[in-house]
């Protein structure tokens, strides 16, 4: 909920790097999402005690001053634990993130769960570990709550993080950047969707409108993914992940068939995942 600006929170002011001028009909949880944010860390960061009681006009801290987002290295495939060709490729053509002053970004712990200390940011913000290479030969067998090998043959190293496709069902419909910020999947009720890359779950629970029993897992600074329309979820906030590790059985929640929706963020915005996943 938003209102129109009659106290000294709103501001004339344009909104610089690092920050949101509050628009007619922004809510904090919408503009946390879309930033790669919960709810609780864009109120600390701004000291916010009531969300309800945002104004119009009104500039939000998005993260602590001195941020920044380095450039996406060049792509190399390499399979795991399946035969197949190795690939190497680039991103053509792909837009380079925007790049902010040097520095290291801050969250708060998530929401809710603990107060907030330098320990505890540390400790829920430390990168990923990327996944050990295992040769086909020594590789276990995985069991129920390990990570599995990933539905695609190989994976694909972009902007620092080890991707492999989310499900192996086949593509409903295409990233267009306008009516579909992501990738559509179409499949049958129950069927496992997989962790994208290695992470820690920012959210899982009901997403906002259109979107049902949703997953966020954060990669690195940068990057998010995004997995909709679950109709079970299989982790919880705060919880590490691993590439391939099943985190939710596809549904129907939110939307009128069973898919799976999947996007890639890059600093809160959503961006083509084609060119961070292996090809097919």
């Amino acid at each position: 909920m938003t209102r129109e600006p009659s106290s000294p929170m709103a501001s004339s002011r344009q909104a610089g790097p690092g920050e949101y001028q509050v628009k007619p009909g922004d809510t904090l949880y919408r503009i946390a999402r879309e930033h790669g944010m919960t709810p609780t860390e864009l109120a600390g960061l701004n000291n916010i005690d009531n969300p309800a009681m945002l104004q119009v006009g009104q500039i939000l801290r998005l993260r602590p001053t001195g941020t920044g987002a380095t450039a996406a290295p060049a792509v190399t495939a390499v399979p795991v634990g399946v035969a197949g060709a190795v690939e190497t490729r680039s991103l053509d053509g792909a837009p380079a993130p925007a790049v902010a002053p040097a520095g290291t970004l801050v969250h708060e712990p998530r929401g809710g769960k603990e107060p907030y200390s330098e320990e505890a940011n540390t400790r829920l913000n430390a990168p990923a570990v990327p996944a050990p290479n295992v040769s086909p030969a020594a590789a276990p067998a995985p069991t129920a709550a390990a990570a599995t090998v990933p539905p695609a043959a190989s994976t694909a190293s972009v902007a620092g993080v080890t991707w492999a496709w989310p499900t192996g069902a086949k593509i409903k419909a295409a990233y267009n950047g306008s009516s579909n910020k992501g990738i559509d999947f179409e499949g049958k009720q129950g069927d496992p969707v997989h962790a994208a890359g290695d992470g820690r779950v920012l959210f899982a629970g009901n997403g906002p409108q259109g979107y049902g029993k949703l997953v966020i897992i954060k990669h690195n600074t940068d990057l998010l993914s995004v997995y909709a329309h679950n109709s079970k979820l299989l982790v919880k906030e705060g919880q590490a992940v691993k590439l391939g590790q099943k985190i939710s059985e596809m549904g129907s929640s939110g939307t009128d068939s069973v898919k799976l929706h999947f996007e890639i963020r890059r600093q809160g915005l959503p961006v083509d995942p084609g060119p961070f996943l292996p090809k097919r």
